[in-house]
């Protein structure tokens, strides 16, 4: 604890005795706990124009509007929004030319067991220039109110101080953010940067980095690259999620995708409601040797895109913790499309830890929350022979768990597939885009053989040098 104070001690200190930084602290749900900081360590008067704490919902209301749900990125942004420009208002003409101005606002839900909440800046890099905005989605996970607002304060001063002396190396901003703190107490699901000072910054990349940095086990952007928190788009929804490398997406993976929305679809339990499509990528998927390249994910992130799919980055690698990440989410049906291949990771007992109950306790993680399989027939390249969801070959002393899970529905076989769509493989295609032998584009949709063509992704010859939206 000693070290923890000394050093978030340290960087609001600092920050009080930058007399370029001047600005507003708002705080809505669990105190003060971030502006605190900055008086405690002295010389707040440099930094401090105002804290408000507008915990009351009527005059939180009255301050920043109505809202239906006061801990969210719309309350986020309505409160800097706000405080911004009174702050402009009352000094941008007495300090405007010698103070760089911010807000930084929270808005927090702390409770036994998990809170979560809202934190963002807005800064300007220089006095007088363009403002920027950092918001981020926090998990707390300690067992204790107070242990979880004291979380909450050091990662706030974590977040304004990177925001001020890290914003040009996003890289070690994030890191930062959980200086003096561990993934066991708080995770950052969500990252989102705009502004001047960010150029070209990329914030897919930010949700790569999330998760590459282990702040998050998963992380999510929409087919235009923006960032999402996972209750933003899963509360109390079904969702079906295709896990693959799309190394590119080809029409075999998207015919697996169709044919098993189609089914979900129609599965009388979603009561007529639409599913969220979730495309998934693992760490694993992106690695290769011990690195990832980040024009490679980007490619693959651009080719999704053209699709119109969103995207979960994450760090599983088993299904069943997939699954139970997206059960915190939604009490409604959850579906996986995959090929019958993939049964082979499902059914392996050395991909399950004892700890968790071994392979029975990653199925009861798996088929939570009415979970099922979409299972794609496969082709065996070797023997010819095609392998579906029945006829999977379960090791001997599995074959009645096997014929539980298809008996019950757990595995539901998708009966109207393409056989001529079997024998293609991603790494083949990807041999073919980059020696530039045509015969790689009717094995993938239309708008991804455009989007490749055009801007020579996946290492496709062109002309013209690649270009990444």
């Amino acid at each position: 604890m000693a070290d923890e104070m000394t050093d978030t001690n340290r960087k609001a200190l600092q920050i009080n005795l930058d007399a370029r930084r001047y600005g507003t602290f708002a705080e809505i749900g669990a105190g003060q706990e971030v502006a605190r900081w900055f008086f405690r360590v002295g010389g707040a008067a440099g930094t401090v124009a105002k804290t408000i704490s507008a915990y009351d919902m009527a005059v939180s209301d009255a301050i920043y509007g109505p809202t239906d749900h006061y801990v969210s990125r719309h309350r986020l942004k309505a409160m800097l929004d706000y405080e911004y420009g009174l702050l402009l208002e009352r000094l941008e003409q007495g300090r405007g030319a010698k103070a760089a101005f911010f807000v930084f606002a929270n808005t927090v839900a702390t409770r036994p067991a998990e809170g979560h909440g809202w934190l963002g800046i807005r800064f300007q890099a220089e006095p007088g220039a363009d403002p920027c905005e950092i918001f981020i989605h926090v998990r707390m996970l300690d067992r204790q109110t107070v242990d979880q607002q004291e979380a909450l304060g050091v990662i706030g001063v974590n977040l304004i101080h990177g925001s001020f002396y890290l914003h040009r190396q996003p890289e070690a901003l994030i890191r930062a953010l959980l200086d003096n703190l561990t993934w066991e107490r708080v995770e950052v699901d969500m990252i989102r940067f705009a502004g001047p000072a960010f150029g070209r910054l990329d914030n897919r990349l930010l949700a790569l980095q999330l998760v590459k940095q282990g702040l998050t086990e998963a992380a999510m952007f929409t087919a235009k690259g923006e960032a999402l928190q996972w209750a933003e788009v899963l509360y109390q929804k079904p969702v079906l999620v295709q896990r693959g490398s799309f190394h590119p997406p080809t029409t075999a993976t998207l015919d697996v995708l169709e044919r098993g929305l189609e089914q979900f679809a129609q599965d009388p339990e979603l009561k007529g409601q639409s599913p969220v499509v979730l495309m998934e990528m693992t760490l694993r998927h992106l690695t290769t040797g011990d690195k990832i390249e980040e024009k490679d994910f980007l490619h693959r992130a651009d080719t999704l895109g053209a699709l119109g799919k969103t995207v979960l980055v994450s760090n599983f690698r088993r299904f069943h913790r997939l699954s139970a990440y997206l059960s915190r989410y939604t009490t409604r049906p959850i579906g996986l499309a995959l090929g019958a291949s993939k049964l082979k990771e499902i059914f392996d007992e050395t991909f399950y830890n004892e700890n968790e109950g071994g392979l029975l306790g990653g199925l009861g993680q798996l088929f939570r929350n009415q979970a099922r399989l979409y299972v794609y027939p496969s082709l065996d390249l070797e023997s010819g022979q095609v392998i579906t969801g029945e006829s999977f070959p379960a090791a001997p002393h599995l074959g009645h768990l096997h014929a539980y899970l298809l008996q019950n529905r757990f595995i539901r076989c998708i009966r109207n597939y393409q056989p001529a769509l079997l024998p293609i493989r991603s790494r083949d295609v990807l041999a073919r885009i980059q020696s530039g032998d045509p015969s790689w584009e009717p094995l993938v949709p239309r708008p991804i053989v455009e989007l490749i063509k055009r801007h020579g992704l996946f290492g496709h010859p062109t002309d013209h040098p690649a270009v990444t939206h």
